[in-house]
């Protein structure tokens, strides 16, 4: 039990940030983790020492992935359809933010205002953008981005 435990600390840190590079997720990377571990010491008879342990390790947490996200597309997780149904308030919450959200965008003098519309109801690249105003991508950021500020001195965004 001694050599497992040695085992697990000295390669689990590696195992966990080849998972985390896999999966970009820190609950699912230390889960996976976990799980190759296990996976691991279930076949221990089948590791001979060609191959360095580490490179066994990760072997079977490449695996272990593969199967977790083979399981993740067959088996998508059911949501919880009560949490997920918004309430009368809040749908006339999101709808007057809505409107004073246009409201102040239509407040904005050009070419600010078409610049958020264009990004936000469009869905438009700034490259898109840019080419539609004969400017470049780099236009297009900067513009959206004082269009933002001038939305923020005038109290509707908060800062992210």
């Amino acid at each position: 039990m001694g050599e497992l435990t040695e085992v697990y600390e000295q390669y689990a840190d590696q195992v966990f940030k080849y998972l985390m590079v896999l999966c970009r997720n820190v609950e699912i990377a230390e889960e996976l983790t976990q799980e190759t571990f296990y996976q691991a010491v279930r076949s221990i008879d089948a590791y001979n020492g060609e191959c360095k342990m580490s490179v066994w390790l990760c072997q079977i947490a490449k695996y272990t992935y593969y199967k977790y996200v083979d399981k993740q597309i067959k088996q998508p997780q059911l949501p919880n359809l009560l949490n997920q149904l918004p309430s009368v308030e809040n749908n006339l919450i999101e709808r007057e933010n809505k409107i004073a959200l246009y409201r102040m965008i239509h407040l904005l003098e050009e070419p600010y205002k078409e610049i958020v519309l264009l990004r936000i109801l469009g869905g438009l690249t700034f490259k898109e953008i840019g080419e539609i105003h004969l400017k470049n991508e780099n236009w297009a950021r900067v513009t959206f981005y004082r269009a933002k500020l001038k939305l923020r001195e005038r109290g509707y965004m908060s800062e992210e």
